[in-house]
């Protein structure tokens, strides 16, 4: 499990199972930290290269928007693998994931 800020969006990769999350959840917290607090901003969250994920991980991937929400800024997951996007919606509700083909969105 990795999440990589890139410019003013983020990418996740990797394993988000318990698993996967249990040996990388370092890097929430420094991906928190790169947030700028203040003024309202949208972070779009690519989704495109996770490969795997549970209600675990799911779940505190919830918690890390949330986290960047109380830091003003407002996450979009886009590119949700077709497997993933039940699962999410389930969780976190039908508004909070949009679908993009283009992944370029999130290099800016």
């Amino acid at each position: 499990m990795t999440i990589r800020m890139i410019g003013p969006g983020a990418r996740l990769e990797g394993d988000w199972t318990l698993t996967g999350v249990t040996r990388n959840i370092d890097s929430l917290a420094l991906s928190l930290q790169q947030l700028e607090s203040g003024c309202k901003k949208t972070l779009l969250i690519d989704c495109g290269l996770m490969k795997e994920a549970d209600m675990c991980g799911l779940e505190l991937l919830n918690v890390w928007m949330q986290c960047a929400r109380f830091r003003g800024v407002e996450p979009t997951l886009v590119n949700v693998p077709e497997r993933l996007r039940s699962a999410m919606h389930a969780l976190m509700g039908p508004c909070s994931t949009k679908t993009y083909a283009d992944s370029a969105l999130i290099a800016g």
